[in-house]
């Protein structure tokens, strides 16, 4: 059995310095939450900081739709400061092109 499309493809996406924070940000808050609540952090979550960390600017589809699912929540709350709002949505329409593009 093989991978559908969607998991398999990847997609480069550069991220300024602060766009990085607040990517990193919104996963590392990802992962502080599920370890507050005695569970392990989702392994997207890992593998995302992992990659943001090492300088890396290839996702998979996977990736790319849940950190756009993530960074859709954050920039929608109202406590968001407003420029991790202005740089959350630079990467959000980013994304969205990539999984525009994958149906």
């Amino acid at each position: 059995m093989s991978s559908t499309p969607q998991e398999t493809e990847t997609h480069e996406v550069t991220l300024s310095r602060e766009e990085q924070w607040v990517v990193h940000h919104v996963l590392s808050t990802r992962v502080d939450d599920a370890l507050d609540d005695d569970e392990s952090p989702p392994d997207w979550t890992l593998e995302l900081v992992e990659t943001i960390e090492s300088g890396a600017e290839t996702l998979t589809g996977y990736q790319a739709r849940r950190l756009h699912d993530a960074l859709g929540e954050y920039v929608d709350q109202d406590e968001t400061p407003q420029q991790d709002v202005v740089h959350g949505s630079a990467v959000l329409t980013r994304l969205e092109e990539f999984l525009e593009a994958e149906h």
